[in-house]
């Protein structure tokens, strides 16, 4: 089967840990005769960056779902449950020392830096009723809606582009990774992946980060996929 759209992760897929993005990656992403969607925990400025200097420009899926557009110069799709999760860091910053990291150009979700015990902030978090949950992407950490996640981003860019789900691709490294690749038709998961990641996965690559994303296309071409 031949795929119509490929939907990609940023840090940790295409991008080492320190955030260095891999040229053989990036190069393999250029070349494709499909679509690519860049899907990023990430603020939708950083996405926008990095699809101009990939040279994917430029359908985005930021914020883990919460804010989505279908170009560079368009205004953007955003959620609007950043008020639950102001509630839920407002309830949790009492009792954990917890710092916000880009909050200004936060529309739809609050990030914080991994420097507090995830399980506590969790377990506390249960307590309150509210329908937000909190993902810890290696990266940083994240304090989102339930109702919004990279799954349900695909699906709204699917719509905006004509397509089905099922006409996706999806490679992903990370946990808030899975619902796109558990959703997409075909699903990658990079050598350096998350296991609920590689368990959805219908392809996990030998490789790890960008170097794990190259084989992968290489691969999916080899097949006649791509």
């Amino acid at each position: 089967m031949k795929f119509r759209a490929l939907a990609i992760d940023i840090d940790g897929t295409i991008t080492d840990m320190d955030r260095r993005l891999s040229l053989r990656a990036a190069e393999k992403l250029r070349t494709l005769d499909v679509p690519v969607i860049l899907a990023t925990g990430n603020v939708l400025c950083y996405a926008r960056a990095a699809s101009k200097l990939i040279g994917v420009c430029c359908r985005i899926i930021a914020e883990n779902g919460g804010v989505i557009t279908d170009g560079f110069d368009k205004d953007p799709i955003v959620s609007d449950h950043i008020h639950e999760c102001e509630q839920a860091f407002n309830f949790l910053s009492q009792t954990l020392d917890m710092e916000k990291l880009d909050s200004s150009l936060r529309k739809t979700e609050i990030v914080l830096r991994r420097n507090f015990d995830i399980e506590t902030a969790r377990a506390l978090l249960k307590t309150t009723g509210l329908e937000v949950e909190i993902i810890d992407t290696h990266f940083a950490i994240h304090i989102k809606s339930k109702k919004i996640n990279k799954g349900t981003g695909l699906e709204k860019m699917a719509d905006l582009m004509g397509l089905k789900v099922s006409d996706f691709i999806a490679i992903g490294d990370s946990v808030n990774d899975v619902e796109m690749l558990d959703m997409a038709g075909f699903a990658v998961a990079v050598g350096n992946a998350d296991p609920a990641v590689k368990s959805v996965a219908d392809y996990v690559a030998g490789t790890t980060f960008g170097d794990g994303t190259a084989e992968a296309i290489d691969y999916l071409i080899s097949q006649g996929m791509l």
